[in-house]
């Protein structure tokens, strides 16, 4: 592979103009309090015990030659030339390509945790030890949505190694230590401390520790160590303007790699329950809407067919425990969920209508269940009749957008035929083409509906009301102020 390919290919929301790039780290802290108050002497004793066990890893592919053999370079480059003689020596053809990452061993018989965007695509993966031994590795498994990957190398004796440590123990401003070999430097060690919990990217189980150590391409799949040796993350991701190391990088937390790293060395692949529910997150006014004093659990969307169907479980509710434990919200659902044992019935405690309700859930398995999606909604066409509220113009659904749409012909809602760019409406994402089916917790068909359902929530003392909004078959709850 010519390069690291990254796996995060979206910046933070909260930025458009840093851009994440993989072959990151982060560095964690000392587990006892004693440890945190003040700055180690030396970071040298920690690093000399634990680099036998850091490997750095060269993957090798074939790749696409260059059109003609003429590599792509600005019209008018003063390269230009150059590369037009260049190319009249001939096709070169497919040739292949080198990348570099990290890794760590992780057991005395050769299995080795690094980063899958390091090894995806390789054919061929070669492991260098601390000691400068060089051996080739056996991929046994991948897990793309948490980027880990689990190798195997046959070395003919124990092998130096790393065990993992509880990332849930780390603390903001703990010291943690990095090893890889960033942009191919061979082994380097740098130190932080962890500088954020909890960070989300872009997938749906990321729980990462960011940290200030410094990171740098080719220091993805390193380990992050606490001040104990111990593995608290696997260095992922940095954001950077550059590409370069600005104090901002993301380590996969240990407690979701361990999880990943069983499965794969007992599998060759991922199995993760699976409760079969679409859910979001709750918010204020999603909880004053209904009737609900905090905005903690996991708001249930809808229940496609599944085990929480199966269960009873039902659009609107709350889950607020999975399994014996506090749900704080939909990606703490989602965590729990996929370590669930599959196949066993788990408890989950549900608000429904003001009251808490237990439910028994026998888990699937995520890999294996198939998602119906609908077809994507398009805006609407002009409608004879037409309302404005809420910053929405709203139309009933007749036979017509039904066909559009390629909607059934049972589907009711209304149609948003346009949204007020100033409107609390626009804020929360609605837009032309969505389909409101369900306004109060109630469903509506007519404009009467909506008008009736919000004049009911006023009536109750309601702020705002729950909207049920659908696009491309994935509904979300919305909540809109009435007053």
């Amino acid at each position: 592979m010519p390069d690291l390919t990254p796996s995060i290919r979206t910046a933070l929301r909260s930025s458009t103009l840093l851009a994440l790039v993989l072959g990151l780290g982060l560095s964690l802290a000392p587990v006892d309090e004693a440890q945190a108050f003040g700055a180690p002497e030396s970071f040298a004793d920690l690093a000399q015990e634990i680099s036998p066990s850091v490997v750095n890893i060269t993957t090798s592919a074939m790749i696409a030659g260059p059109a003609n053999g003429m590599p792509m370079v600005p019209e008018g480059s003063p390269f230009e030339d150059f590369f037009e003689d260049f190319n009249n020596r001939g096709d070169r053809g497919p040739q292949r390509s080198e990348a570099l990452g990290s890794g760590f061993v992780i057991s005395e018989d050769g299995f080795i945790v690094t980063n899958n965007h390091v090894i995806e695509g390789a054919d061929e993966i070669t492991i260098e030890f601390f000691s400068g031994k060089k051996l080739p590795a056996k991929l046994i498994g991948t897990d793309p949505k948490t980027d880990i990957a689990l190798l195997k190398v046959e070395a003919g004796e124990p092998l130096p190694f790393v065990t993992f440590g509880n990332s849930d123990l780390m603390r903001v401003g703990d010291w943690v230590m990095a090893m890889g070999n960033p942009l191919g430097q061979g082994f380097s060690v740098s130190a932080g401390i962890v500088s954020a919990r909890g960070r989300e990217l872009s997938g749906t189980y990321d729980d990462y520790l960011q940290t200030d150590a410094a990171i740098n391409r080719g220091n993805s799949g390193g380990p992050l160590f606490n001040m104990d040796g111990q593995v608290i993350g696997v260095n992922t991701a940095i954001l950077s303007p550059n590409g370069g190391s600005i104090g901002i990088g993301f380590s996969m937390a240990s407690n979701v790699v361990t999880k990943v790293v069983d499965q794969l060395k007992q599998f060759g692949e991922t199995r993760r329950g699976w409760l079969g529910v679409r859910i979001q997150d709750m918010t204020p006014e999603i909880a004053e809407s209904l009737g609900l004093a905090e905005a903690t659990g996991a708001l249930v969307s809808d229940v496609p067919d599944g085990p929480a169907k199966d269960a009873g479980i039902l659009p609107r509710d709350v889950i607020t425990r999975f399994d014996g434990q506090p749900v704080n919200d939909a990606g703490d659902l989602t965590r729990r969920v996929a370590d669930a044992p599959i196949g066993e019935a788990v408890p989950v405690i549900v608000m429904r209508n003001g009251r808490t309700e237990t439910l028994k859930v026998t888990l699937g398995r995520r890999e294996e269940a198939e998602a119906t999606a609908m077809p994507a909604s398009s805006p609407a066409p002009e409608a004879p009749r037409e309302m404005e509220m809420l910053g929405l113009t709203l139309a009933p659904l007749d036979d017509d957008i039904r066909s559009r749409l390629g909607l059934d012909a049972s589907v009711e809602g209304l149609m948003v035929t346009a949204v007020d760019p100033a409107s609390e409406a626009f804020t929360k994402g609605l837009r032309e083409g969505d389909l409101i089916t369900e306004a109060g917790q109630q469903r509506v068909a007519r404009l009467q509906d909506i008008e009736d359902r919000i004049a009911a929530a006023k009536a109750a003392g309601r702020k705002s009301i729950l909207l049920l909004v659908r696009r491309g078959g994935d509904p979300r709850f919305v909540a809109l102020s009435i007053n």
